[in-house]
């Protein structure tokens, strides 16, 4: 946009063309575009203004009027001409945003309306809505048993460097008789602190398998863990997991 800047137009605008609903025919196309083009004010350089100008659709050709009276020329076709339309709508608001610039009052321009989100950043949105910390389902009157926890261990299947996301299991073995909430607390805990070690804020439950062998019950617990706050309805924060551990009793290894 350097030499369109030097010539005095910093934005060409288009006004849309076309024809109505229910025409069976499309409209003739027209010889000239009416365009309106903002452009550095040659007695106050840091002060924008718009002026009006129009482009051929014969030859191909922007005629830009200047403030001075004269007309500058550009090929639709030209890198020059190319980067005057290579404008989105977002860049049109951001323009209006900085400038405080009201384009809608411009003769033949209709009011810039603000991009509506998408079905799926909709859909994003309030899945994100849903999404709630994990806490240990444990009742209120629960009171750890130091003797119900006999160990963890946590390994780690791979580690996905891109992404920053890593896939790990916790096996934490308990006293048997114990229920399925306290060995799944145990294992939760476990993998906060094995993740806090490891810088890592965030965790997603992906299943449990529990089992008793040799006199004990064993829980398998596979976690998600990541950097940054993953999608899901239930997500474990590292710090308040652990805090929740230490004010239950249940240790974390």
């Amino acid at each position: 946009m350097a030499r369109l800047i030097g010539t005095g137009a910093m934005l060409t605008l288009l006004v849309a063309c076309g024809g109505e609903k229910g025409e069976s025919r499309p409209r003739a196309k027209p010889e000239q575009l009416d365009v309106a083009v903002l452009h550095s004010d040659a007695g106050s350089p840091d002060k924008k203004v718009l002026s009006r100008g129009r482009i051929s659709t014969k030859s191909g050709e922007i005629l830009i009027l200047e403030p001075d009276g004269s007309v500058t020329e550009m090929a639709l076709d030209s890198s020059e001409g190319r980067d005057a339309f290579a404008v989105t709508e977002a860049d049109l608001l951001a323009l209006n945003a900085n400038l405080g610039l009201d384009l809608s009052g411009m003769p033949d321009m209709a009011p810039i309306a603000p991009r509506e989100p998408t079905a799926q950043e909709r859909a994003l949105a309030e899945f994100a809505a849903r999404t709630k910390p994990m806490r240990l389902n444990l009742p209120a009157s629960f009171a750890a048993e130091p003797k119900d926890f006999q160990g963890a261990e946590v390994k780690s299947f791979d580690s996905n460097k891109k992404s920053g996301n890593s896939l790990v299991e916790v096996q934490a073995n308990l006293r048997r008789g114990v229920d399925a909430d306290t060995a799944f607390a145990y294992a939760t805990c476990a993998l906060a602190s094995w993740a806090d070690a490891n810088g890592t804020p965030y965790a997603r439950h992906i299943r449990t398998i529990r089992d008793e062998r040799d006199g004990k019950v064993v829980v398998g617990s596979v976690f998600t863990l990541s950097g940054e706050r993953p999608m899901g309805l239930t997500v474990m924060t590292t710090k308040d997991t652990l805090q929740e551990c230490k004010t239950r009793g249940i240790p974390a290894a």
